[in-house]
Order: structure tokens, then sequence, then C-alpha cells
């Protein structure tokens, strides 16, 4: 039974596995198994099962029982290839490697020439009768096993062997004589001797233990542990070990070492792609000590493997054609030519950018490698909204002085400006800008939006500065506490640098970087294969998907990205700009419902023109308009100047409108004065908002559209709210006359973000055309978590395994989301034919969108560049479910 099998062979044409074993084997030794299968040129070995791996990591041995099979398997190793471990005259050399299911690339140990020592390199000069072939093997294996193994780190070499090249007035490695480097393994060993407690081992048998541990070693160090938690591969999972007879690439100017994709990895394109080292092993490639030459191509200034050794070139290509065919897929293989004679160490799934990965899917599906299903399923929906924004260039060095919060994707390059204003005015004279806060506020609207980028101190990804910028598609990196601005003296400190207004930064969106001064971007563009694929993706989904937009020009980008409408409409953003605050502030200040009607009169037309130009994009497609919803203190001024403008416009004194702003403080705001609460108190709001999107649907009419407004009464916890409200929105339509009968046919819902709402969702949909939730919120609620305070306790809860995910990140399914099946339950028994949605970021994020279009929601709702994101997540997750 293969499940209480320790050692799995591959050689000679046989393999005691294959591909579908990755779970036992890890993906290195599925790989070799396979293509010894598939009669692929694998130098023979074997690989120790990933469970060994994980009993190694309980209790810190390698079983004696699983040496001696070991023994047994370097032997079989030797019959198949004509040598002997540990034999004098002809001598067996291994090499050992890890191999994880996941790929995990340069994050785990491998040991090379296990095998050589002061005897038996005697045997292997004899028989290769190459003597610095020998001596330059030799050097290698005891730098790697000194470093790996030992603990002696790797610059002590690198040291060694400038002193030795320097000595010989050399270059290059590869320029060394014999003599040369046995002078350079004599310091080696001296330098092992020096630092280590451990004397350089001797006995052959002795090398291949400690060899095979200190791979199972590697598996939690700390930069594979760093990688898992980064790419979600478990750490329980453990690490192959396979140990495989060793070929060579430096034995000759015959013999090379190199890499070869099967198409290009950066661009997708078709292409022979890859480099090769004449004379040299196969760390030198990775190592960037020599520069290595194309595989293909005639002429160039570095000759080709096409050019100096055809014939291998040529057996090359064919076994990467049969590898890609034989696996579906562009393939990352790792060569070596002895002597002319190709080998084959590796091959896998090759990793590629994004725009590679659409052009790779697509365009195998149409050669017939692949069927569509199979495509849609190869591309990550993260990948997608990588293709959507500007980004840096990959080639261009940067400075990375600060990690935050990879909030909202893409890249930005500008001047550090403190406040929105001086946004706008760097917007205005032509200088791109970094708008740095402690934390952003709907005031700094005006200035996200001029700005280039944002950078936070504070706040989640779901922070008001993530979420507004993620809707505008700007880049932001946010809770990033390495920042500490300074507005009053014009400075900010990140980390241990200090700026001032005006120096130049540059943020990574999608990788929460920080980077002081300039680096290039590079534009994204749509390409035919993504259409294509995205075309595909929309066959296959179960729920519509819309876009979260407040603006003409948002709506037109979530148009161009396919979204069906509109999910949600953010009024309050509307009213931040020139002298619409100042409307705002007016209505807020004044003493009786008259005067608040006067200045909410200055508001309506700004409001009509907006809702005009959205309906006018969206025609045809729904457009959820949700009424205005934060507390009004966030909509007073703080700055001096803006009390005083403030004051001087109404005629009151500035001790009166400091006066009303203290008392419009509340303790918690997101908790309080807000949403239906205020057009309960306040009524006259929401008439006018009504009228504003009454007047634009029926002037789009009057222009020939089809507008397709629908009203979203927000912060409902009782049927009775919505029903009040209804009812006065309802006696504004009757204001149209002849029009009335039309207006009061435009659907009229709300935002179910609270745990009694989901609680009361059953007479709550009594009144309600549709529900969507509004997740952000509803997190909160139901966890009693501040999402922009979160980041003073949540990475204690992801690190310690108190929470598995960000919950503003990932839906929490177990608990929000019961309380989302639990508020649908209730509503559809009330109102079966009742629409709902879902208009929370987690709209747009893979895992969440896969839950929600197992008959949850009938769609979702998110920010423009997330929208491709949940068209392919959801095609996906109705392809894994069939």
């Amino acid at each position: 039974m293969t499940e209480n099998r320790r050692l799995f062979y591959f050689g000679g044409g046989h393999a005691d596995g294959g591909s579908s074993m990755k779970a036992t084997l890890g993906g290195k030794g599925a790989g070799l198994a396979e293509m010894t299968r598939i009669g692929i040129p694998v130098p023979p070995g074997f690989t120790i099962a990933t469970a060994e791996s994980v009993l190694f990591g309980a209790t810190g041995e390698v079983p004696s029982s699983l040496l001696y099979e070991v023994d047994d398997a370097m032997d079989r190793i030797g019959e198949l290839f004509g040598k002997s471990f540990g034999d004098v005259a002809d001598p067996l050399l291994v090499s050992v490697r890890s191999g994880a299911r996941a790929s995990m690339p340069g994050m785990m140990d491998t040991i090379l020439n296990v095998g050589l020592t002061d005897e038996t390199i005697v045997g292997l000069i004899e028989k290769t009768g190459d003597e610095r072939f020998a001596y330059d093997s030799y050097r290698r294996f005891i730098q790697m096993f000194g470093d790996v193994v030992l603990g002696v780190d790797h610059f002590y070499f690198e040291e060694e062997l400038y002193a030795v090249k320097a000595t010989a007035g050399v270059k290059n490695d590869s320029d060394l004589t014999a003599e040369d480097l046995k002078t350079l393994i004599a310091r080696y060993k001296k330098a092992i001797a020096d630092r280590s407690d451990i004397t350089f081992p001797n006995d052959p048998r002795e090398q291949l233990i400690q060899a095979i541990r200190a791979v199972f070693l590697s598996w939690n160090n700390d930069r594979a542990a760093h990688y898992r938690e980064l790419e979600g591969i478990p750490h329980e999972w453990g690490t192959a070990v396979n140990v495989q007879a060793m070929v060579f690439g430096n034995m000759g100017d015959d013999s090379a070492t190199g890499v070869a994709f099967t198409r290009n990895p950066s661009t997708g394109e078709r292409e022979r792609y890859g480099e090769f080292l004449a004379n040299a092993q196969g760390e030198d490639v990775v190592a960037g000590i020599r520069t290595p030459q194309p595989l293909s191509g005639v002429g160039g200034s570095l000759p080709s493997l096409e050019e100096t050794m055809p014939a291998a070139y040529a057996e090359l290509l064919d076994i990467e054609d049969r590898l890609e065919a034989h696996y579906g897929d562009m393939q990352d293989i790792e060569f070596t030519v002895q002597q002319r004679n190709v080998w084959i160490l590796q091959t896998r799934t090759g990793k590629r950018s994004a725009a590679a990965a659409v052009r790779i899917a697509v365009e195998m599906a149409n050669e017939g490698l692949i069927t569509k299903r199979e495509a849609l399923l190869r591309v990550r929906p993260e990948q997608v909204e990588e293709l959507l924004h500007p980004r840096l260039d990959p080639d261009a060095p940067r400075d990375v002085i600060a990690k935050g919060l990879a909030a909202s994707p893409g890249a930005a390059t500008g001047e550090i400006v403190l406040t929105a204003r001086a946004a706008e005015q760097a917007r205005d004279e032509g200088r791109p800008c970094i708008l740095v806060r402690l934390e952003t506020t709907p005031d700094d609207i005006r200035g996200m939006s001029a700005a280039q980028g944002v950078l936070t101190a504070r706040g989640g990804i779901t922070s008001h500065a993530a979420v507004v910028a993620r809707q505008m598609g700007k880049c932001c990196v946010a809770g990033c506490n390495a920042v500490l601005p300074d507005i009053e003296a014009g400075t900010v400190r990140i980390g241990s640098h200090d700026f001032r207004v005006g120096d130049q930064l540059t943020l990574d969106g999608s990788a929460g970087e920080v980077i002081r001064g300039t680096v290039p971007t590079v534009d994204a563009e749509l390409s035919e294969a993504f259409r294509e694929l995205m075309g595909w993706a929309d066959v296959h989904r179960k729920i519509g998907v819309r876009t979260n937009a407040d603006r003409g020009a948002d709506s037109t980008l979530a148009r161009s990205f396919g979204a069906e409408g509109i999910g949600l409409v953010r009024t309050e953003h509307m009213f931040f700009e020139g002298k619409r605050i100042q409307a705002v502030r007016e209505m807020i200040v004044s003493d009786t419902p008259a005067e608040r009607k006067l200045a909410l009169a200055k508001l309506r037309p700004f409001q009509q023109s907006d809702f005009e130009e959205i309906l006018e994009v969206m025609d045809g497609c729904p457009v959820t308009i949700r009424l205005l919803d934060p507390p009004l203190h966030e909509f007073l001024p703080d700055a001096n100047d803006d009390i005083t403008e403030l004051a001087e416009a109404m005629g009151r004194s500035e001790a009166s409108v400091r006066g009303l702003v203290s008392r419009l403080h509340e303790s918690n705001p997101m908790l309080g004065h807000r949403g239906c609460r205020l057009a309960i108190s306040h009524p006259e709001i929401y008439e006018m908002q009504a009228r504003a999107i009454f007047d634009a649907t029926l002037a789009r009419r009057a222009a020939g559209g089809n507008p397709q407004p629908q009203i979203m009464i927000p912060l409902v916890s009782a049927a009775r709210e919505l029903e009040v409200i209804r009812g006065r929105i309802e006696a504004v339509a009757a204001e149209y006359g002849e029009h009335e009968a039309a207006l009061l046919e435009i659907p009229i819902g709300t935002m179910i973000e609270l745990p009694r709402a989901c609680a009361r969702a059953g007479a709550i949909a009594q009144h309600a055309d549709f529900i969507s939730f509004g997740t952000n919120d509803l997190t909160q609620t139901v966890f009693g978590f501040s999402r922009d305070d979160t980041a003073n306790f949540l990475p204690a809860y992801l690190s310690g395994g108190v929470l598995r995910e960000d919950p503003f990140s990932v839906l929490d399914i177990e608990g929000v989301g019961t309380f989302i099946k639990m508020a649908c339950e209730r509503a559809r028994a009330t109102k079966p034919d009742i629409s709902i949605g879902l208009c929370g970021e987690h709209g747009g994020e893979p895992k969440s969108v896969a839950w929600l279009q197992r008959g949850v929601v009938d769609y979702v709702s998110c920010s423009p560049f997330r929208v491709p994101i949940a068209r392919l997540a959801a095609a996906q997750a109705a392809l894994l479910e069939e």
C-alpha cells in the first residue's frame, strides 16, 4: 500500500508514482516520477515521502529504519547508473533536494555532489580524466554542505573564492585551474573548522544522512515559513526529499546547465524562452555569478545553445513540446547537458505574470490543449485585477522603506502632500502627488480624487481610504504604522526616514510597499485574450455582477469591465466638491426645517445632474442609489479657515459654528445619528434626494433613455423605519401628477447591515422591493469590531490562529454568513421573488463570491476594478461545483 511506503523509486523507465501523488511525493518527486513514466531522460533516484518530514518535525530525528531503506535505495540507483556510492574507483554522486507539494522556489535547501570525499575524488578524476572538473565539483559540494548543513554563512565561502581568484588574477570561476581549486578547497575546510562545531564529514553515508536531515529542517526555516504564510500553503504538509544521481553540466564545453520555459512567462507568447551556462552546474544559472546565454537565436552577443550544441538543442525542444502537451500547461524545466546528452532534472507548472496567465490559458484553449473550462480555472481571480491598474516597472530598482496593507492595487509616484487642499493644488498645477494621512475621512475625498495614490498610518483594507481608493481606481497603502505625518511642520517620518512636503514617494498598492523616490510605471492594457476569457466566464457564472460607483467616470469604467449595473451609489460622496460642501454645511447649521430646505434646494440640481450622468452611462441597467448615510458631523469643517468661511456665509459667529460642531459630535458616530435615523428626524433630506432621482429619471426618459433607478434606504433595523420613509418617498412621487404612477414603479429597498435587520428581514421585506447586504458594517456589528481600529489587535488574532482570515477582507461565513442566510430565508419566506444583493467589498473577493453564488444572493456589487474578479470567481465556483 502506498500510504505505508516511505521511499518511491524512479529511473530506468520505471517509476513507483506519478503526477497524481503530489501529496506524498511533493511536486518535484511527482514530476520526476511522471517524466520517467512517459520516457523523458531523467537521472535515476528515489523520493522520501512528505510524511517523513512531518514525523521529523515532531521528533527531530531521522529513524534508523528509514536510513536502512535509504542504503538499499542507493544500491539500486548504483545498479541503474553503473556506479556505487562511496566507491573510490568510480563513485556515484547524488543530489539531495527538497520538494513540497506546492512550488516554493528557492525557499528550501539543495545540496549537490553528495558523496565526494578526499578518497572518492581520486576515482572521479580517473574515470573522467578531468582533474579540474572533479575539484570544481568538490569545492561546490563543500560550500553547499558547509552553508546548508553546518551553518557556515555563504559569505565566508564567497570571501575565500574572491581571494583565490584575486591571487590567480582571474575574473570568472571557470578560469580557476585545478591547482587553484585545490587551494580553495583547503581554505573552505579551514573556514568550516574555524566557524563550526562540526567537522566536515569525509564519509559519504554520513554526508547523505546529514543532507537529508538538513532538507527536513529547511521546511521550517524562516523564509519557507514566511513564504507559506504569503501563499496560503499549510504548514502541516511537510516536504519530500529527492535523492537523485548527479549529472554534470561542468564537464567541459560540451556540457551545460539551464532553465527553459515552454512559453514566455512574462507575456505568455508562444516562444522558446530560457537561458543556459556552458560548463556550469545548476546553481550558477540563478546565482548571477556569470551572465547566462540564450537558448535560441543566431549571431547574438553571446552564443546560444542552438549554435553551440544544435543536437542537444533540438532534443530539448522536442522534450519541451512533449512535456507541455502531456501536462497541458506551460512548463518550467531544469535541464543539464552532460557531454552532449540531455537530462531533465525537473519540470513544474511555470510561474507567470497576470498578463501571461490570461494569454496562455486562452491560447491553449484555442489550440485544443485544454478546454475552455480548464482555461477559466487556470487564472487566479486576484491576477485579473493586476491587469487593470498601472504597475511599477518590474525591471526598475526600488528602495522599499516601509510596508503596510495592500489596500488598493496599482502603482503611484508623486510628491508628498499632507492635506486634501494641497493635493488639489498639486493636481491643478500638474504635479502628481501622494496624499499621506494618519487616516482619511469623507472630507479627504477631493484630495484622494486629486492624488495619484493614498498612504495612511491607520485603518485596514476596508477603511474609508481603502474602500474609496478602490472605487476610484487609486493606488492605496493603508495601515502603515511606520508613517507619522506632521501637518504643522510639513514633514512626515516613515520608519527611520524623514521627508518634507514635496519630496518624491512611490506606492505599490499590490504589494503594500512604500518606496523612496520615483519608480517608472507601466500602463495597463486590456488584451483580446482578457476579453475572451471574461466572455467565457459570463457563460458559466450564476449571479449578476454590479459595481459600486458614485460618478459618471467610475460608472463608465465599470461598464467597460463588464458591470451589469450599479449596486451601490453612495450619495454622500457627491457632496464634497466645490459649492456642494458649503450647501451641505448650511443645511446642517440651519435652525429650522424651512432654512434647511433652502440649503437643500441648492444641492438638488447637483444631485439631479449626477444622477442623470450615471443613469445615462448605465442606460437599461439597474442603478441602486443609497440615500444619505454618514453622520452629519462628518460634513462639518474642522479647519479654522473652513469654519470662518462657513460662519461668514451663514452670517453666524465663529463661536456658534464651533459650538454646533461640538454638539453634533458623537461618541460612536458609526452607530449614531446616521442613515434612516437621519431621515426620521430630518425627513426633508431624503425628500430632496427623492426629487432629484425622480427629476433625473424623467429627464432621461424624455431624452429617449431607459433609466432603471432603485432607491435604497440605509441602516434599517426595524420594519417601521422603512415603512415610514417609503411612505414619504411615495408622497413625493404623488407631487408629480401624471408621472406619479411611473415613478411609483421605481423599486424601493433597503441595505441590511445590522444583526437586528437580519433577524427582522421577514417583516422588513413586506415594505421592500429588494434588499442588499452591506457587509462592511454588518461585519463590524456582528463581531463588535471597529474596522478602522482592528490594526491594533487583528494581526495577533491572525498570527495566533484565533481567526484564520481578516473578516473585513474575506466574508466570515460561519458568523456573518449565518446572519445573511437567515435574512435571505426570512425575506424570501415573506416575498419569494424579492431581489437580494450584496454591495460590500466582499462582493469582489473570490472566496466570498464562491459562497455567495450558491443561491445565497442574486447579485454582488463591488468597486469597478473588482468587477472582473467577481465575474471570474463566480464562474470558477460554478464550474467547481459542477
